[in-house]
C-alpha cells in the first residue's frame, strides 16, 4: 500500500510539474494591472492623498492640548533681607487648552478643496498609466504571435527544402539532373535551418519581453496562440473626427491637465489668504499647587488643586501690514502657474491630436500595405508553382528555382509583417476610442 501511494504521489507531482500555465491576453493584461510596480506606486499615492484629505478636514477642528509640570527647588533662600533659610519648594501645575482658527482668509477651505482635487487628479493619472500599460501588453502579446507565425513559416520552408533535397537526389540518381544540384539543395537546406534558428530566437525573445513586462519568471512562460483571422477593412476607421471628439472629451491626459488648472486657481486663492487678517480663539482651564517644608499652615495638595483652578479665554486678531513682499510675490507666482497650466492643457490637446492623426494615417497606410502584400503573395505563389513545375521537367535550373522560392518567402514575411502591423495600428485607434484592447 505504501509503495502504491508513493507511486501515485510521484505521478501527480510529475503531472502537475509538466502542466505549464498558458497565459491568455486578458490574463496578461489583468496580471500587469494588478502587479505592475508603477501602478502600485500610483495606488500608494492615492492612499497618501486620502490621508491628506483627512488632515485637511482635521484642520477645521480645534486643537486640544494638556500640560502638566512639577518643579522642585532645594537650598538656601533669602526670605527677608539678611535672613536665609534652607527651604524646599514644590510647585505643581496642570492645564488643558483649546485653540480654534475662526477666520484665516478661507485658506483652510481652499486647502481642503485642493486636497480633494489632488486625489481626483492622481486617480485620473493612475488610470492613464493603466491604459498605457494595457496597450504595451497587447503590443508585446501581438509581437509573440507575430514571431510565432514567422517561426511556423520558417519551419514550413525548412520542411519543403528537405523534401526538395530528396527530390533532387532522386532526379540525380535517375540522371535527369546534374549532381551539382544536390549541393545547391543542401546549401538551401542549411540556410533554411539558420532561418529556423533565428525565428526561434526571435520568438523566445518576444516571450522574454512580455514575461519581463508582466514581472513573471520566463522559465516555462507561454501564451495562448490566438488565430489572427485575415483582417479586413471593417477594422479600419474611415473618419478621424469621431476619434478626436471622443478622445478630447474622455482621455485622461486631457482631464489631468484640466484638473491641474483647477488646482492652480485654488493655489492662487490660498496665496491671497495671506492678505487677510486671521482670527483665532483660545480657552484654557488649569490649576496649580505650591508647598514647602517650612510651614504647617499650607493647605493640602488636593485642596490647593481645587481652590486655585481658573479659566482663561482669549481672542487673537492678526492683521498683516507688511510681509516683505512675500504675499505679493506668492500671488503673482500662482497666477503665472495658472497660465502655465492653461498652456499645458493646450499642449496636451495638441499632442493628443497629433498622436491620433499619426495613428490614423499609420492605420490607413498599414491597411494598404497589407492589401498589397496579399496580392504580392498570391502572385509569388503562382510564380513559384510555375517555376517548380518547370524545374521538375528540367527546363529551369536549381538557381532560378531558389530565386523564385526566396521571393515567395519574402512575400510571406511581408504579409505577416503587414498583417500584424495593421492589427496593432487599429488597436491603437481602439485605444483612443476607449474600446477594449483584449477583444
Amino acid at each position: 500500500m505504501k509503495k502504491n501511494l508513493i507511486i501515485c504521489l510521484l505521478l501527480v507531482a510529475v503531472s502537475s510539474f509538466g502542466q505549464q500555465k498558458i497565459w491568455t491576453l486578458q490574463e496578461c493584461v489583468n496580471h500587469a494591472l494588478e502587479n505592475n510596480i508603477t501602478i502600485k506606486q500610483g495606488e500608494n499615492t492615492l492612499l497618501n492623498n486620502e490621508q491628506d484629505i483627512i488632515a485637511s478636514k482635521g484642520a477645521f477642528l480645534p486643537s486640544v492640548g494638556a500640560t502638566a509640570s512639577h518643579n522642585l527647588s532645594l537650598g538656601n533662600r533669602e526670605l527677608f533681607p539678611g535672613q536665609f533659610v534652607d527651604r524646599t519648594d514644590n510647585s505643581t501645575s496642570v492645564g488643558i487648552g483649546v485653540n480654534q482658527t475662526i477666520f484665516d482668509g478661507f485658506r483652510l477651505t481652499n486647502l481642503y478643496k485642493q486636497s480633494q482635487l489632488r486625489l481626483e487628479t492622481n486617480q485620473l493619472e493612475l488610470q492613464r498609466i493603466k491604459d498605457d500599460i494595457s496597450l504595451n501588453v497587447v503590443n508585446a502579446y501581438l509581437n509573440v504571435l507575430f514571431n510565432k507565425e514567422n517561426l511556423e513559416t520558417a519551419n514550413a520552408q525548412y520542411e519543403f527544402s528537405k523534401k526538395q533535397l530528396d527530390q533532387v537526389k532522386g532526379l540525380v540518381d535517375a540522371g535527369a539532373q546534374p549532381k551539382v544540384n544536390i549541393y545547391d539543395a543542401e546549401a538551401t537546406l542549411s540556410r533554411d535551418a539558420q532561418q529556423v534558428t533565428l525565428a526561434e530566437n526571435n520568438y523566445n525573445l518576444a516571450l522574454l519581453t512580455i514575461s519581463q513586462l508582466l514581472q513573471v519568471p520566463y522559465n516555462g512562460f507561454n501564451v495562448e496562440i490566438i488565430d489572427i483571422d485575415t483582417p479586413s477593412a471593417e477594422l479600419l476607421y474611415n473618419n478621424i473626427s469621431p476619434i478626436l471628439s471622443f478622445a478630447m472629451q474622455n482621455r485622461n491626459e486631457i482631464k489631468v491637465a484640466e484638473k491641474n488648472i483647477e488646482s492652480a486657481v485654488l493655489n492662487t486663492e490660498i496665496s491671497k489668504s495671506g492678505f487677510y487678517p486671521t482670527i483665532t480663539g483660545s480657552y484654557g482651564i488649569g490649576t496649580n499647587v505650591f508647598f514647602t517644608n517650612l510651614t504647617d499652615t499650607e493647605e493640602s495638595f488636593f485642596n490647593q488643586f481645587n481652590q486655585q483652578k481658573g479659566h482663561r479665554f482669549g481672542l487673537n486678531l492678526n492683521i498683516p501690514i507688511f510681509s516683505r513682499f512675500q504675499n505679493k510675490t506668492a500671488v503673482a507666482k500662482s497666477k503665472i502657474q495658472e497660465e502655465n497650466s492653461k498652456l499645458n492643457l493646450e499642449q496636451a490637446k495638441l499632442n493628443l491630436e497629433s498622436n491620433i492623426q499619426r495613428a490614423f494615417t499609420d492605420a490607413q497606410a498599414a491597411f494598404k500595405a497589407y492589401e498589397a502584400a496579399k496580392k504580392s503573395l498570391a502572385s509569388q505563389e503562382l510564380a513559384f508553382n510555375n517555376s517548380k513545375e518547370r524545374f521538375d521537367i528540367g527546363t529551369m535550373t536549381a538557381f532560378d528555382l531558389e530565386q523564385a522560392r526566396v521571393q515567395l518567402i519574402n512575400a510571406e514575411s511581408s504579409l505577416i509583417n503587414a498583417k500584424y502591423d495593421f492589427v496593432f495600428k487599429t488597436k491603437v485607434l481602439d485605444f483612443y476610442m476607449g474600446k477594449s484592447l483584449t477583444n
